[in-house]
């Protein structure tokens, strides 16, 4: 597979759950404006993340043993993790399907999978740029 569909698709969870994440600490001083985006932003991050899920695993065959492959467990362990805290942020949010403000469990839950992205989202970095990894 000379183009790997992972890294395509990695981007938008990336930049939906960063962007709840913003909408959710904005809220604090824009209030209900900003934190309306967070939903739409979260779903969209979480159904698009298994999607990238998916063809990473099946991409995962093509990790070599050794130290590339270590780093690939420790990345899809927090990818799972943050899609984990993302998607139990928007279950405990929800009402009838309709968003509410979030709160400081809420807040907690995206500074949590804010924190699990970024390293996880080095990580598939340095897979790519350290390890050569789908180049």
């Amino acid at each position: 597979m000379r183009h790997p569909l992972h890294p395509a698709l990695v981007h938008f969870p990336i930049a939906c759950w960063s962007l709840a994440t913003l909408t959710d600490f904005g809220s604090l001083w824009l209030g209900e404006s900003a934190w309306k985006w967070s939903a739409g932003l979260l779903a969209v991050g979480c159904i698009v993340a298994l999607l990238a899920m998916a063809a990473g695993v099946l991409e995962l065959s093509r990790v070599p043993d050794g130290p590339a492959l270590r780093d690939v467990y420790w990345h899809m362990g927090l990818m799972l993790g943050a899609f984990a805290l993302y998607t139990t942020r928007l279950m405990l949010r929800l009402d009838h399907l309709q968003p509410l403000a979030p709160n400081t469990v809420a807040l907690l839950l995206d500074l949590a999978g804010f924190i699990a992205l970024a390293i996880g989202g080095w990580l598939g970095g340095r897979l790519v740029y350290g390890h050569g990894i789908g180049r």
